[in-house]
Formats: structure tokens, C-alpha cells, sequence
């Protein structure tokens, strides 16, 4: 409710007959709603139930480029020369393990061929990029006498004797490629499979889903028990998390149950309950609806916010519900209830709803799409509940209304919490004490230590990863234990980090000497930098062709500057190792090979490359950032710390701008905001204390803890002030906004946190973080609303009540047209309300 209304809480009378109330009351957007119900229910039921059949057909999805930042420069530059990075951005690799032997067991070999010429006709695999010890792609290259000899790893004669195992087992250690596609203790082997970003037929986005289940289908049929295999890549991790989204929707579920209950215990009217809860899940259905009809799909990680919207439903809906119970209780006939609970409360709820879509649009702020689409999908969410909870529920109520019992006991209650006679009401009183100069000093003093401790705390906050492995799935997942085995037999891990190395030369036949030199170099300074295990490029293994074009004389170990001979060198490359050198020789990569992909590995790395290339890039060579699964999370990480703190500015402003307009007073702002700040300090300092880190999935939960947070100042604090303005104290005032919606507000912060806290036993680690973070800002948004407020209130807005009271008593100009001065009529009005009361309570 806006801050200058005129108290309407307590001047609106009592109407037991709707045929004596005055239809054309109240403003035009309340006679529109109330006058045509049948129409507005109608009207939901039809767009209902075509959404729904939307919302059935909604497909869940991720996408690689979706995950990262297209517009960085950077990562342009990788999207530039993807066609030349084969492997080197979206990948899945299969280890193949030997139960009994090694790789060079006949059955070993049987089983890897079956699956790898299973994977390899799988749909979106880029073919041309698979590597296996069955792909013709993965050579060997020695020096003779005569020059180079080479050929495919697996010799084409294959046929499982003894004699082609020796040949193998030669042409394996011929090619290095111990450690990177063999185990080092030569017990499995590796497939790497990159993928394409659409299907090649149908041009439709990679489904991770359906692709994941083929893998696993191969694997299972392919392997007849003789191997154990292990899967790690983007891919894999998303199909995962796909495959656990009937546990969210498990989880949902109960924490929508949990909601049902607590909201019954507390109003003890199942079917007022049961309509909340209703126009909350109707919300979900047109959010859903909506972003199907628009052409999007949900990712694993934005699955939480249909969660979210029905959170925010539930907390609107219980305020709408509390406020119809109330009146219903005092005798107002349901209907007429509803049309005061809509004058009361459709301003502050319309007020918190914008807020909430603030919170949740500033995220398009983040360069990075998959954000910009929980943004978007979550601010549609938001939206919808303006038309189920804001004008649906009070029409629905009107209609259904409470039993009498609960409206009854809820006025009882009321008056025993008024007169302190149980615990619930002592309670209540005691939050009043907030108001008084003592407790106020003491509540900001605690306050204020909080966020101090808080804040040192979240100085240590990190960006990315802090941990090996998916930090989205539990350390014992399937995922994070392949991880680790692959970490553990594999000289070379799957976190690659990679500068794109750009030649000034149109083709082979130029002069490739600076590129081979400068990517030697290169590779010096990266093996130097911690974190680093090695790495590869054509600097190093242009000195070895060389050598080999001369019998391998160590003389000749080196980067020729003859272009003849450089010439001759860079072609042998190409031929033999298309993955370091395209066949145009304009691009080069440089692959660094990284111990894990934690932040802080990423950001020496990245620190170190970009160093390089400031100071040695030149009009005939450049290098350029970046590849690799690694250099992609390090160019994510710095997009995220560089949205994070702007994020929180954009939605703060935002905040602080509806509230301005809300209650007029730059006072009450400061009021409705610092709970709000010092939430956001603490939660930050939570997740430094849980280890967890700000990266994709976790960037946007602060912003919407912001944006749900506000609700509770909104309806709280727009009360207070409406009865501050109609001349009562600040005691007063606060004591019946916490009896108005207080309660209400203490009610749903419970709820919700009960419901999200369940998360946290999630095999998901990613949604038991989640669940950890929203309990965490559910309560200390709705404890700092209930004890903050009042206290800030003592020192910022006491004065309003004191101006208020002083032009209730200025002498009013006896004209019978005119209305009594607000003091008499609030008096008046309890008054009769009283009698009212004790009249109903007796019948």
C-alpha cells in the first residue's frame, strides 16, 4: 500500500449484507475486477488450460554455448576458429577400463571397438574429431634412416594374434600417448568425442538428455560386462543433473506439502488454504505455459524458479487470505471482505511483485544466456502472479470465502494475543518492545556487528569452482568418482586451457618460423606457472620433425628459420596433427594441460597468457584467448566477478526507487533496505563458510533473496506508515501492521524456509546449496523485517505519527459534508468494531 493512503485498515465498516454494499465503491480498477467476477474466472480458466497443455509439452535442455559468455571477446575468438579447435571446446570422454589384463588383451580390444563404433555413429557427434586407439586419426610417427614412418596406432591388419598385440603395444609408446589416450598403468584407454552444438539433419540444439541415455544405452549394451567404463564432459554433467530432475520435482513437491500444512495449522480453513496453494500452482502452470509458447526450454539450472515463483505466490496469496479471515471474523460478509483486503493490499503486493521482477530482470545484465533466460522465464513468473494472486484470489475468496469457524477463532486469537494470554501473543508483544529506544539501540547494535563480522567474512569470497571434479553433483557421485579415476591413471587431465595462436600467413608455404618461435616460448612460461602440468604446441614439436628430417641428430633439435625447411616441417605437422596445426597453418593452438579447475588455477593461468600476449604479439603472429574447456570457465569467471557487484547495485537501485515511490519518504527507504543489505553481507559470509563459490549456478540467488526479501518490508512497513499517518504512535502502528500482515509475513518466512531447507539432503549438491541459501535468506529476511523495522522506524520515522496526531487535533471547519477528523473516526471504528466483535462472539 502506498505510504500516504488514508488508514483504510480501520474506516471501512462492517457489512454483514452484500445487497447494502455500495458496488460503485472503491477505484476503477477494483469495480472492473469485482462487478464482472464471473468473467475474470472464466477468462483465467480458459488461458488455464491452454497454458497447462503448453506446459505439458516443455521440454528440459541445456546448451554448451549457453553456459558460457558469447559476447566476451574472448570467447568470440574461440566461436572465430572453432572449426580449427576440433576437441577443444564441448567433449565427452569415455575411459574404457580392463577388469582382468590391460589394453592389450584381445577381449579388451573387442569391447573398445564395439563401443567406440557405437559412440562414433551416435547423432551430434563430431565425427571427423573422435580419438580412440580404433581411430585412424591417432598415428604414430618415428625417425629411420630414411626420414619419417608412420601410420594409424591400431595397424590395419589387426586381427588379435600375438604378433599385431606386439605391433600395437610398439606403435602405442611409437606415438606418446601414454598418459593422454592410454592409462599410465596401461589398464583402460580413452575415447574423446566432441560435439557438434545442433544436429547435422535436423539443425535442432544438441538434447543432452537424450544423448546422455545413448551413450549409456551403448555403453551398457556394448561393454557385456568385460570392461567398466567411466564418462566425464559438460554433456555428461548435464544429462546427470536432467536425469536427477525427479528428485527436484520430488523435492518441489514436498516443500509445496510442507507450505499446505502450516499455512492449514495456522488458518485452520482447508479450502481457503487449498485456494492459495491453488492460484500459486496456477502461477507455475502459466510461467510454464508461457516460456514453451516463447520458445524456451528449462535448464537444470533453472529448474528452482518455478519453485521460487510459487514461493512468492504463497507468501501474496497467505496476506490476501489473512486480511479476508480478519474481516470475515468481525462479521464482513466474504464478498465484501475480499473487495477491502483488494483496496487494502493490491498496492503493496503490485508494488513487492515489481520489485520481484526487478530482482529477477537485472540478471540480463549478465553476459552470459543461460542467465538471461532464468531472467527472463523468472520475471514472466513473477508477472503472471499479478493476475492469480493479485486479482484470481481475492475474486476466488469472495466466492469461497473462510469457514466460519476459522474467521472466529482467527478474531479470538487475535484477542488473546492482544491481552498476552498465550505464548504466541507474548511474542508478538515483545517484538513491540523494538520500538522503544532501548531495545531499538540494542537490535541495530546487534545488527550492525553482524554485518561487520559478515562482511570480513565475505571478503574471501571466490569466483568459480573451488573444488575438483562437478562441484553441481556430491562429492561421491558416479560423475566426480570418473573424474577422479581419470585424474588418477591419466598423466594429462580433461581441463584444458588454450591460447589460439593466428599466423599473418595465408597458407603453408609462407614463413611459419615467428609463430613456431613464440609458441615455444609460450609453452616455456606456461610450464612454469602452478597448476600447470604441461603442454603441447607446435614450438615443441617442430624442433622434433625437424630433428627426425635428419636422422634425429640432437643438432637439429631445434625451430629452423629456413623457410624451405620450415615449410617441410609445418607440412609433416599438418599431416600427422590436425588438432595443432589447421591446414591453412593460420592457426595454432596452444594447449596447456591443467592439474584441476579451480578459480584460482584459472586465474594464474589466464594472468599469465594474457601477460605473454600483451608483450609479444606483433603484426605476423598473435595470440589469442581462449580455448579449452579450463580457458572457457576462466573467461566465465571473470564475466561473473564482473556482473556480481553490478548485479547487486542494479537491483538495489531498483529496490530502493520502488521504495521510494511506495512510501514517499527517503526515512522509510532506508528502513525497508538495510535488513535487506545486511541479509545479503550474511549470505555471502554463508557461502564462503560452506565452500561454496559465485559461478553460474550460485550468481543469481543473492539478487533474488533481494527481490523476494522486500515483500516483507513492503507489506509490514506500508501498514505501519498508513496507521502512523492517521494519527496513531509508532507503538501502535507496528502492533497492528504485525497483526494486519506481521504474523503473515513470520508465517510464510517459516514456511518457506521449511520447505527449501529440505533440499539440503539432495544427492544434487548443486540444488542442496540452493536450498541451503534461499532457507538461509527466507528466515533473516522475515526476522530482520520483524525486528529491524521497528527499531530503525524508532529513530527515522517516530516523527510521523507525532506530525500526524498534531493536524488530527487542528480545528476542523464544522461543515456536515465533511468527514471527522481521522483521531475521532479511528476511535469510533474500534469502537464499534469491539462491540461488533463481542456482539458476533456471543451469538
Amino acid at each position: 500500500m502506498a505510504a500516504g493512503s488514508n488508514a483504510q485498515f480501520d474506516k471501512m465498516p462492517i457489512v454483514t449484507d452484500p445487497s447494502t454494499f455500495d458496488r460503485r465503491s472503491g477505484n476503477m480498477l477494483e469495480r472492473l475486477i469485482f462487478n464482472r467476477r464471473p468473467w475474470l474466472v472464466l477468462i483465467c480458466a480458459i488461458v488455464t488450460a491452454i497454458l497447462g497443455f503448453q506446459a505439458s509439452r516443455l521440454e528440459v535442455n541445456a546448451s554448451f554455448e549457453k553456459m558460457i559468455p558469447l559476447s566476451h571477446p574472448y570467447i568470440r575468438n574461440y566461436v572465430t576458429n572453432k572449426a580449427d579447435l576440433k576437441g577443444l571446446g564441448n567433449s565427452v570422454r569415455i575411459v574404457v577400463e580392463a577388469k582382468n589384463g590391460n589394453v592389450y588383451d584381445p577381449a579388451y580390444l573387442n569391447a573398445l571397438k564395439r563401443i567406440n563404433d557405437a559412440l562414433f555413429l551416435i547423432p551430434g557427434v563430431d565425427r571427423p574429431g573422435v580419438k580412440s586407439l580404433w581411430m585412424p586419426i591417432v598415428r604414430w610417427n618415428t625417425v629411420t634412416e630414411n626420414g619419417f614412418a608412420g601410420g594409424p596406432v591400431m595397424p590395419e591388419s589387426y586381427d588379435g594374434s600375438p604378433a599385431q598385440i606386439d605391433r600395437l603395444r610398439i606403435n602405442v609408446a611409437r606415438a606418446n600417448i601414454v598418459g593422454s589416450l592410454v592409462a599410465n598403468d596401461l589398464k583402460s584407454s580413452m575415447i574423446q568425442i566432441p560435439l557438434l552444438d545442433a544436429y547435422a539433419d535436423s539443425g535442432k540444439p544438441l538434447d543432452y538428455a537424450k544423448l546422455t541415455h545413448q551413450i549409456e544405452d551403448v555403453l551398457q549394451r556394448e561393454s557385456h560386462g568385460e570392461v567398466r567404463v567411466h564418462v566425464v564432459g559438460f554433456a555428461k554433467l548435464i544429462g546427470d543433473l536432467i536425469s536427477g530432475l525427479n528428485l527436484v520435482a520430488m523435492y518441489f513437491g514436498m516443500a509445496a506439502l510442507i507450505a499446505l500444512v502450516v499455512i492449514f495449522l495456522y488458518t485452520r480453513c482447508i479450502r481457503s488454504t487449498l485456494l492459495v496453494v491453488s492460484c500459486s500452482l496456477i502461477a507455475v502452470i502459466w510461467q510454464l505455459g508461457i516460456i514453451k509458447t516463447l520458445g524456451f526450454v528449462l535448464d537444470p539450472y533453472s529448474i528452482l524458479v518455478p519453485f521460487l515463483v510459487f514461493a512468492i505466490g504463497v507468501s501474496h496469496g497467505a496476506q490476501k487470505m489473512n486480511g479476508i479471515t480478519q474481516d470475515v471474523g468481525r462479521g464482513t460478509h466474504k464478498y465484501v471482505a475480499a473487495r477491502y483486503t483488494f483496496r487494502r493490499l493490491f498496492l503493496a503486493g503490485l508494488t513487492a511483485l515489481l520489485a520481484d521482477v526487478v530482482g529477477f530482470a537485472v540478471l540480463m545484465v549478465i553476459d552470459i544466456p543461460v542467465i538471461k533466460d532464468l531472467a527472463f522465464t523468472a520475471s514472466v513468473g513473477v508477472g503472471v502472479l499479478v493476475f492469480t494472486n493479485l486479482l484470481l484470489l481475492p475474486v476466488l475468496l469472495s466466492y469461497i470465502g473462510v469457514s466460519p469457524s476459522a474467521a472466529r477463532r482467527s478474531v479470538r486469537t487475535e484477542r488473546e494475543e492482544n491481552a498476552g494470554r498465550n505464548t504466541v501473543g507474548s511474542l508478538w508483544n515483545a517484538l513491540d518492545r523494538f520500538t522503544e529506544r532501548r531495545w531499538a539501540t540494542a537490535a541495530i547494535a546487534c545488527a550492525a556487528l553482524l554485518a561487520v563480522g559478515g562482511w570480513s567474512v565475505s571478503q574471501k569470497l571466490q569466483i568459480g569452482d573451488l573444488d575438483a571434479g562437478a562441484p553441481e553433483l556430491r562429492p561421491d557421485s558416479r560423475y566426480n568418482i570418473d573424474t577422479a579415476y581419470i585424474n588418477a591413471h591419466y598423466g594429462l587431465s580433461s581441463d584444458l586451457f588454450v591460447v589460439i595462436g593466428k599466423s599473418s600467413q595465408t597458407s603453408c608455404d609462407g614463413n611459419n618460423f615467428p609463430l613456431a618461435v613464440e609458441a615455444d616460448r609460450l609453452e616455456t612460461m606456461l610450464r612454469t606457472v602452478p597448476g600447470v602440468q604441461t603442454t603441447t604446441s607446435i614450438g615443441a614439436l617442430s624442433r622434433w620433425v625437424t630433428s627426425g628430417f635428419y636422422e634425429g641428430y640432437p643438432k637439429w633439435y631445434t625451430i629452423d628459420r629456413v623457410p624451405s625447411i620450415q615449410n617441410k616441417t609445418v607440412s609433416q605437422i599438418v599431416l600427422d596433427h590436425p588438432d595443432l596445426l589447421n591446414a591453412t597453418c593460420t592457426t595454432a593452438p596452444i594447449i596447456a594441460y591443467l592439474t584441476d579447475h579451480k578459480a584460482a588455477t584459472l586465474s594464474r593461468v589466464m594472468a599469465a597468457a594474457e601477460e605473454f600476449a600483451k608483450t609479444h604479439n606483433d603484426k605476423d603472429h598473435q595470440f589469442l584467448m581462449v580455448a579449452g574447456s579450463a580457458g572457457i570457465d576462466a573467461v566465465t569467471n571473470v564475466v561473473v566477478a564482473k556482473a556480481n557487484r553490478l548485479m547487486l547495485l542494479m537491483v538495489y537501485g531498483a529496490v530502493i526507487l520502488l521504495c521510494f515511490i511506495t512510501f514517499r519518504s527517503w526515512r522509510a527507504v532506508i528502513v525497508a533496505v538495510v535488513p535487506l543489505a545486511i541479509t545479503s553481507i550474511l549470505c555471502e559470509a554463508l557461502m564462503v563458510t560452506l565452500g561454496i563459490g559465485v559461478k553460474v549456478s550460485t550468481l543469481p540467488v543473492i539478487a533474488l533473496g533481494v527481490g523476494i526479501g522486500v515483500d516483507y518490508a513492503l507489506y509490514l512497513l506500508s501498514v505501519q506508515l498508513s496507521y502512523q499517518r492517521a494519527g496513531l504512535p509508532l507503538a501502535e502502528a507496528y502492533r497492528r501492521a504485525v497483526q494486519f500482515t506481521g504474523k503473515v509475513v513470520a508465517l510464510v518466512g517459516v514456511t518457506l524456509a521449511a520447505g527449501v531447507v529440505t533440499w539440503a539432503f539432495s544427492p544434487i549438491k548443486f540444488q542442496a546449496d540452493m536450498g541451503i541459501l534461499l532457507t538461509f535468506m527466507f528466515m533473516w529476511n522475515m526476522i530482520g523485517a520483524l525486528i529491524l523495522i521497528p527499531a530503525l522506524s524508532h529513530f527515522l520515522l517516530r516523527g510521523i505519527s507525532d506530525s500526524a496526531s498534531k493536524a488530527a487535533v487542528m480545528p476542523v471547519k464544522a461543515d456536515a459534508s465533511e468527514q471527522p477528523p481521522r483521531a475521532m473516526r479511528i476511535e469510533k471504528l474500534a469502537a464499534t468494531s469491539s462491540a461488533t466483535t463481542k456482539q458476533t462472539t456471543r451469538g
